[in-house]
């Protein structure tokens, strides 16, 4: 299943949104994020790694990521 990474400037409102497709997508996903979290200094920054079948059903599911874009 799909794995998605978004990291989210929560006082902009403004999201970034990596995809990571196959079967192992979510583990990709999930790596991503720990990387991220390592080298993030910005305390309005939130990474996440989603597992979904879509973008679509990830903004479904999670809106508040994507209010601003």
């Amino acid at each position: 299943m799909a794995g998605y990474v978004i990291s989210y400037h929560r006082k902009s409102g403004i999201s970034e949104v990596h995809s990571f497709e196959g079967p192992d997508g979510h583990r990709a996903a999930l790596a991503e994020r720990l990387r991220l979290e390592k080298t993030n200094e910005d305390p309005d920054l939130e990474v996440v790694s989603l597992v979904g079948s879509s973008l679509e059903a990830i903004k479904r599911t999670h809106s508040r990521y994507f209010a601003r874009n």
